[in-house]
């Protein structure tokens, strides 16, 4: 196959955290190993990071406070004001490369969480047979943030800092640029530094470092020269001290590197114990595992079936999906971020590092259509297990799962951080972990006459959303083929098939506007439009050249000021004008959920819901080509809205910037939805 690449981005990196001190959200990159990821600035920074796993406190958090939140960052110095930067990753692989280009130099950052290289091994059977069978076996799994930096072209100075506030920069008028500093347990905690190695030059035994230690966390630096010249005056060393930063948490180091062509230095950040597997890390073990990295995600993509038009986008959001998976579980968490607001000064700011049933469900059935059976396997074996361990005194079971099964989700606000652009609160935890939402096919038969909070998880009063019923009717219809196409027992036969059909006569007489000519939210909300109706025909509840979901299409096109949802080829929910969607929320979420007062605030249009626009058009277009037009451009309208990596956040602002955590399940499960059956229904029409 075509190996997956994106287009490189180009910017000016000095002036882009002028002003606000921020990047813009879009303007990061994802790296990660299935137990935890990291983002990567354009401008090299590592400004979001949880360590050990997804749902763990975080060690870098910049995103989400630029002046206490912690980061990482390997940059040319701000005074070299000429100089741009490419980003990409590296063909068919999550590791990511960003370019640093001058006049007098080149620079390489390459970033990645390493992924162990597998031996087939002769598998042991209950009884000896002629045949031997191999079994695929992985190495061990290297726990590390690797951070290789090459000078490829002339020379150049590379700053490198770590230290826990933006303060440092009074301290490096003259030669500091890049910082890197951890911000222990979400920046709450104080933590010790101690330089092991001041001088770090070429043929130094050991790599560590730098330790970092606060009550409940050790970390260690490991340091190695790659490359270099054989005289020792030539060759690149690295020299830390301590910086001091006013009310920070703890010290930080410093360095200044100055590289030229073909020499290379790497950082390694990883655990400080005792008897490392590595006790000290070398580059020809970097070599190793970048090159087993580059291996493992190759032949992973190499698996996808998809072969359409739109395959490195495809391939690239397949790679975001793998990456969200906490491998040793199963679990597919929704997003990897917390507290990204969806609107810039907002309260809408969630957690979203876990993993949601429904959000899920949608993830492994783009799996299983692109051929990734394993993932798939791993994840039923997880909610199976839910099943038999999670589910409530009355048969409920939970919307959403921390990445180790667990329900205990307590809601939390961050008040000592300031939030990304002052969007505050910033809130960890997530308090809809107690919602009753009705479209995860549970005991359906028991609760489809009762209202809930829906896909949307209002924080208001519950309502009987069309959304929700239409999935209460899909369980129906889904429990009713198996039964039929696998010869399955179904003793409650009648029943199904009566609830099934009553609910789509519900469906049909209650969330239809005879005023507005359309579906609408819920039974009991009047005429609001919402775009959680377009999944209907993507779950065959009703044909996609229905007249009145047609006209459905024709009044969500429509943008907000004239009754619609659409603005620029982009798609907004719900008006949350109009629309009372929130309560207001205490640590434990011991609000009342029905206590009616409104989170406020607008959002940006959702990258889901356009998505299902597009392929609600794509179906309607087999019947009427006007309509496959339709999707056409708006799926290419909508790819234009990605970042330079093609990575899709939750939201899209009025302003074109993504807002919301990032990157999305969601949003990415949807454009792969979206190019499979567009590519489909164009090859029939060619």
């Amino acid at each position: 196959m075509a190996t997956v690449g994106t287009a490189p981005s180009q910017m000016h990196i000095p002036t882009r955290r002028s002003g606000t001190g921020y990047l813009p959200i879009e303007n990061y990159g994802l790296i990660g190993n299935m137990r935890t990821c990291a983002l990567v600035g354009i401008d090299g920074s590592i400004d979001f990071m949880c360590w050990p796993d997804f749902d763990s406190p975080s060690i870098f958090c910049r995103l989400l406070d630029k002046d206490k939140g912690g980061y990482f960052s390997i940059a040319p110095p701000a005074d070299v004001v000429t100089f741009t930067t490419k980003q990409q990753y590296l063909p068919s692989t999550t590791i990511l490369q960003t370019r640093y280009i001058h006049e007098d130099g080149v620079a390489d950052l390459i970033d990645f969480f390493p992924r162990p290289k597998e031996t087939r091994v002769v598998a042991k059977l209950p009884q000896q047979m002629p045949y031997r069978e191999s079994v695929s076996v992985q190495d061990e799994l290297k726990r590390w943030l690797v951070r290789r930096v090459e000078c490829i072209r002339g020379k150049i100075d590379i700053g490198i800092v770590i230290s826990p506030s933006p303060e440092s920069f009074l301290l490096r008028t003259l030669w500091i640029d890049v910082e890197i500093f951890p911000a222990f347990d979400y920046a709450r905690a104080e933590h010790d530094v101690e330089i092991t190695i001041p001088n770090h030059t070429r043929g130094c035994e050991k790599s560590k470092t730098v330790t970092f230690s606060s009550n409940d966390m050790k970390l260690q630096l490991d340091v190695t020269i790659d490359h270099g010249e054989e005289d020792a005056e030539s060759c690149p060393a690295v020299n830390f001290r301590k910086v001091k930063n006013p009310g920070m948490k703890g010290e930080g180091v410093v360095a200044h590197i100055h590289l030229q062509e073909g020499q290379a230095i790497s950082f390694v950040l990883r655990d400080d114990i005792p008897n490392h597997v590595t006790p000290n890390v070398t580059t020809g073990d970097l070599d190793r595992q970048q090159q087993s990295t580059q291996t493992f995600w190759h032949n992973w993509i190499m698996k996808s079936k998809y072969k359409g038009l739109w395959r490195e986008v495809v391939s690239r959001s397949l790679l975001i999906l793998k990456l969200l998976t906490y491998e040793p579980t199963g679990a597919i968490v929704a997003a990897p971020t917390f507290s990204i607001p969806e609107d810039i000064g907002g309260t809408r700011n969630w957690d979203y590092r876990y993993s949601w049933v429904r959000d899920s469900s949608f993830t492994v059935y783009i799996l299983l259509r692109m051929g990734f059976t394993t993932e798939a396997d791993h994840y039923m074996n997880f909610i199976s297990e839910r099943f038999r361990k999670s589910r409530s005194a009355d048969g409920a079971l939970p919307i959403m799962f921390t990445i180790r099964g667990d329900t205990d989700i307590p809601e939390i606000d961050l008040d000592h951080l300031s939030g990304y652009r002052d969007s505050k609160p910033v809130r960890i935890g997530n308090g809809a972990a107690y919602h009753e939402q009705y479209d995860i096919y549970d005991y359906v038969l028991t609760i489809m006459n009762q209202p809930d909070m829906s896909i949307w998880e209002v924080r208001n009063k519950k309502q009987h959303f069309v959304y929700s019923k239409i999935m209460l009717w899909v369980a129906f219809d889904r429990g009713l083929r198996l039964a039929e196409k696998r010869c399955l027992p179904c003793p409650n036969r009648n029943a199904w098939l009566a609830a099934r059909d009553g609910l789509y006569e519900e469906v049909m007489q209650r969330g239809y506007s005879s005023n507005l000519q359309c579906f609408i939210q819920s039974y009991e909300g009047g005429d609001l439009l919402d775009s959680s109706i377009l999944v209907a025909p993507l779950v065959f509840f009703i044909s996609p050249n229905d007249p009145r979901f047609l006209r459905t299409i024709d009044r969500i096109l429509m943008p907000p000021e004239k009754g619609g949802l659409t603005s620029a080829g982009l798609v907004y929910r719900y008006n949350t004008e109009y629309s009372h969607d929130g309560a207001s929320i205490l640590p434990t979420f011991e609000a009342h959920p029905d206590s009616g007062v409104g989170v406020g605030g607008r959002e940006g249009a959702f990258s889901m819901c356009t998505f299902w626009l597009v392929e609600a058009l794509t179906r309607a277009g087999v019947y009427e080509p006007k309509y496959l037009v339709r999707a056409t451009n708006m799926f290419e309208n909508m790819l234009s809205f990605s970042n330079h990596l093609c990575m899709f956040s939750e939201e899209i602002a009025r302003s074109g910037e993504q807002l919301g955590n990032t990157p999305q399940a969601f949003s990415h499960l949807a454009l792969i939805s979206a190019a499979f059956n567009l590519d489909r229904a164009t090859q029939f029409n060619r």
